[in-house]
């Protein structure tokens, strides 16, 4: 069974590779990649924080001339991969029943099907958490110091793979207190890793810095109880349906499983809800932090359990609501990201590569990006010449330290306006021909719902570009684009701190 759910989730995910449109984080990805190792890991360990560990991955992609489809190859390895821990995770915590009966709601949800084809961090966080929960049930049960080295490494791999590793850790330590179980080789165990990882605790905090996220509640994202157990319902949805009809049964079901679990794995199972819910509590986050069901997708295995195990307790109709509620997840799958199952629309997938054969045929080495655009990412794929100087949209100091370490004096920066964004109140898949003022110190091409806007002649000054970038900006707020009000902003706060460094004006 578990062989069966392996195949049929790694044959989906191979055919939907390319169904999903291609994202600026994938972008970002292998822009960054694109630079040596070192460099890399410097962006990532001293500028953007974040999960070293998919950087590297994404390092060795572009380094073998790879792309977006090889970037994604490896993120459906990963869930695929996932899938039999997830079976081994089960039958460890509960019976061999509710391991199957858990692998069959993981495969089917949109949880794993989605981030499968995602060219991002989180199949690679499921795998490495789930990995690190076997080790450390291993270890914890016969001791030894093989095993736990090997938890050890486990654990290391998932703080590097996801910031939100260290509440893997946090629940996997909470557990270890409760239950007492070989405390003294557990907390050298743990010692080791909290020494080995503190590059990754300080690219923890190079990220927090970003956004703005510290101790002390009050948030402007989840500001108290309420918000944070509807971000865990909400997760839970994402786990299996979010449709009431469906969300209410399901977390009944996880109740009533979670009291049937041994001790301690319903210790080990509860921990993973409630060390995120604490987390939360004492948190403040900032406006730009947004946390999203996917990172909580660690507890993805657990929760399954926990469901899986409440099955069990329905007796012979069990497999009938078992086989509706994996029906009633990929109905969610697909209502949730309908282009995973249909694909791109052809209108904007032809749209996409006319665009980015424009750009590849006409763009020069030293073209300023404003941010990691899917366009510009598909124009490197066609020429490896093409420009890897990106401006970051969405953080102005990232922004101005880009323009800053640029090669100057500056060449022509470029932008792109999707009408088609689902950021947008009205997408579409057509867009104006709408150029900045003045006009004749830009140029223009529509593709479908891509406005390319360029500059004639090079920018030149970071200073200047900057001010190009609000003009930009403001032709696409007139044309309604979601993000262009963000991205106003950035050039703005940009310009505000070039300002004050005393750099000339143009």
């Amino acid at each position: 069974g578990v062989a069966v759910c392996t195949a049929a989730v790694a044959t989906f995910l191979l055919a939907r590779l390319s169904a999903w449109p291609p994202h600026e984080d994938e972008a970002l990805a292998l822009f960054v990649g694109r630079h040596s190792l070192p460099e890399v890991l410097a962006t990532v360990h001293g500028e953007r924080g974040g999960a070293p560990l998919h950087f590297v991955f994404a390092w060795a992609v572009a380094s073998l001339g790879g792309g977006l489809t090889e970037l994604r190859v490896l993120s459906a390895l990963f869930a695929s991969a996932s899938v039999p821990l997830v079976a081994l995770l089960g039958r460890r915590l509960a019976s061999r029943a509710a391991a199957l009966a858990a692998t069959l709601l993981v495969s089917a949800s949109w949880m794993l099907l989605f981030h499968g084809v995602y060219g991002r961090m989180y199949s690679l966080f499921l795998f490495a958490s789930a990995l690190s929960y076997l080790a450390f049930l291993a270890a914890s049960e016969r001791g030894g110091r093989r095993r736990w080295a090997l938890w050890a490494a486990a654990a290391l791999a998932t703080v590097a793979a996801h910031p939100y590793g260290a509440l893997v850790l946090a629940s996997q330590g909470a557990y270890a207190l409760v239950s007492r179980a070989r405390l003294r080789q557990a907390a050298a165990a743990f010692g080791a890793v909290a020494i080995a990882g503190i590059p990754f605790w300080y690219t923890d905090l190079v990220l927090a810095h970003r956004f703005d996220v510290g101790v002390g509640g009050g948030g402007a994202k989840l500001s108290g109880p309420l918000d944070v157990v509807g971000y865990l319902v909400r997760t839970a949805g994402d786990f299996t349906a979010r449709w009431w009809l469906i969300l209410g049964p399901v977390l009944v079901l996880a109740a009533v499983g979670l009291a049937r679990l041994p001790r301690a794995a319903a210790a080990l199972v509860g921990g993973a809800a409630i060390v995120p819910a604490l987390a939360f509590l004492a948190a403040r986050l900032g406006g730009s932090a947004s946390p999203e069901s996917r990172h909580l997708i660690f507890a993805l295995p657990l929760f399954a359990v926990a469901v899986a195990a409440g099955l069990l307790a329905l007796g012979r109709v069990a497999p009938l609501v078992l086989a509706a509620l994996v029906a009633a997840q990929l109905a969610w799958a697909h209502d949730r990201t309908p282009e995973l199952f249909e694909g791109e629309p052809p209108a904007r997938r032809a749209a996409r590569a006319g665009a980015s054969a424009w750009l590849a045929e006409t763009g020069r080495p030293g073209d300023v990006l404003f941010g990691y655009d899917p366009l510009f990412l598909a124009a490197w794929e066609r020429d490896s010449r093409y420009s890897s100087t990106v401006v970051p949209r969405a953080d102005s100091a990232l922004a101005l330290d880009a323009l800053l370490e640029a090669p100057q004096p500056l060449g022509r920066g470029v932008w792109v306006l999707d009408a088609s964004d689902t950021n947008n109140t009205h997408p579409a898949l057509r867009i104006a021909r709408r150029l900045p003022h003045p006009p004749s110190e830009f140029e223009a091409r529509v593709f479908g719902p891509f406005l390319v806007v360029r500059t004639r002649e090079p920018s030149r000054t970071p200073a200047r570009f900057l001010e190009q970038s609000t003009r930009v900006m403001a032709t696409g707020k007139s044309l309604d684009i979601g993000d262009a009000d963000v991205n106003f902003v950035t050039a703005r706060r940009a310009a505000d701190r070039l300002a004050r460094r005393g750099a000339p004006a143009s």
